[in-house]
């Protein structure tokens, strides 16, 4: 089939070359010349375990082609997904304006053939008849183009534009770092529509995936497609991220119950999940969450719900819990060493979670500013962030180049990101460089026992 992806962020270039990859032709639009120019390469614009090989396959097969010209976008792709950004704004809405330049782009473009459009991006509830609006007003829009200076004269009949469109949501549901294996092996495929047609060519694009064909496990039946409405497959994405951050923020709170009457909470979690009601994932408790999705979510939601006069309590509880939790290494790290003026700490990890190089919304951001506040001295050492550029846009924290550097001269450590790597450090000689050898392990990632055997001071979170 044919595709056109707008928009090349985590969503989009991971949906564009997995569809590739599976043997559809696509066209990757992006307005960013360099990022075009750069993906056209063969290189990913973002650190994402697999992209970069999927791409130069599907670049050596022409599966995949990149551009800056919307026009040749829309003339492709039968099926065009609008994934672009919707980043929050200070209010907590999503601001919509990329989604908004895309449907009117895209309307301005369309002449002839039918297309499905697909909301990939993450957009408030409602959104899929504002596209379609906005679709609508682009066609308008192009019509009026047609009308030459001196008008149409009484005896001539104005080209008329043809707009045959359905659209679909369609959210996504990818973790970073796994974007491209959960692709491959989703959970459920979401299909939010009123068209038969337009929900009928998004099985047949998605055929392979469902059929397991790149699956790890390809004895699996087959992904569960779920077609519903417009709305509630929008909603499907908010309350599942909703979910999964209120899951979070329950942990971490019954980590700091469990911090006061001398539990583990990690043995709690075990306990709790496996109970089939309630399940082992997301109950690893912690600094909280970050990153691009549970937050800007969240917010939206509650938001949302603000909107239609309800107050989502449970939802602003799980917000404030995760912005008290970031403050939890800040009041572990003074109980050790009291005062932290004049004192060096070095963070192990900065990304909001490890394999991605994404630094939004991460906690390490609120710790470097806290620490500064209270006159630390900051470092930190991160496998992907230490060897690339994005060090240079951090404030207030000096990036060192391996964890020995990092250790060396340190008061504390933080394990801020539970990077795969840091299981496997020559801890032993980290904590003889170090002026106190204290880690605080804001993931609970690491054997207490080891580190204790390593020379270390070990402090868990509900531990």
């Amino acid at each position: 089939m044919r595709v056109c992806v707008i928009g090349t962020g985590y969503v989009g270039l991971v949906t564009g070359a997995c569809l590739a990859h599976i043997g559809h032709d696509v066209i990757c639009v992006d307005n960013n010349e360099e990022k075009v120019k750069l993906m056209k390469s063969g290189q990913s614009p973002i650190f994402e375990p697999g992209l970069s090989e999927i791409i130069q396959s599907a670049i050596h097969t022409e599966k995949i082609h990149f551009t800056s010209d919307l026009a040749a976008g829309v003339s492709h792709g039968e099926i065009l997904f609008i994934a672009v950004g919707t980043p929050p704004l200070p209010t907590g809405e999503s601001d919509t304006r990329y989604v908004e330049a895309v449907a009117r782009g895209i309307g301005e473009n369309l002449n002839g053939g039918y297309k499905v459009i697909v909301n990939k991006s993450t957009v408030p509830i409602g959104s899929g008849d504002w596209v379609r609006m906005l679709v609508l007003d682009g066609v308008a829009e192009r019509q009026k183009t047609l009308i030459p200076a001196g008008g149409v004269p009484s005896d001539e009949k104005l080209p008329e534009v043809t707009a045959q469109f359905d659209v679909i949501s369609n959210p996504e549901f990818l973790r970073e770092g796994s974007a491209v294996h959960d692709t491959f092996n989703p959970d459920r495929i979401v299909l939010g529509g009123n068209s038969q047609k337009a929900v009928a060519l998004m099985r047949q694009l998605y055929a392979p995936i469902v059929e397991r064909k790149f699956a790890e496990d390809q004895s699996l039946p087959p992904v569960p497609i779920l077609a519903t409405d417009l709305s509630s497959a929008e909603m499907i994405k908010y309350a599942a991220n909703a979910f999964l951050a209120t899951k979070i923020s329950f942990i971490n709170e019954v980590a700091n119950i469990c911090d006061r009457v001398g539990a583990d909470v990690t043995e709690v979690a075990r306990g709790i999940g496996l109970d089939s009601r309630i399940g082992n994932k997301f109950l690893q408790a912690g600094i909280g969450w970050g990153g691009s999705c549970f937050p800007k979510d969240v917010s939206a939601l509650i938001h949302t719900a603000d909107d239609y006069g309800y107050e989502a309590q449970l939802l602003k509880a799980a917000v404030s819990v995760n912005e008290r939790q970031r403050l939890i290494a800040l009041e572990k790290l003074q109980q050790v060493l009291k005062i932290l003026k004049g004192k060096t700490v070095g963070l192990l990890g900065l990304t909001f979670k490890p394999d991605t190089d994404d630094l939004r919304d991460a906690p390490a951001l609120n710790l470097i500013e806290q620490l500064n506040r209270l006159g630390a001295k900051v470092k930190a050492y991160d496998p992907i962030v230490s060897q690339t550029g994005l060090r240079h846009g951090l404030s207030g924290v000096l990036v060192e180049t391996d964890a020995e550097r990092l250790a060396d001269g340190c008061d504390a450590l933080v394990l801020v990101t539970e990077w795969q790597q840091f299981s496997t450090l020559d801890y032993v000689k980290m904590a003889k460089l170090m002026a106190h050898p204290v880690i605080i392990d804001g993931r609970n990632f690491l054997d207490p026992e080891a580190m204790i055997r390593a020379g270390f001071q070990y402090v868990g979170v509900g531990r």
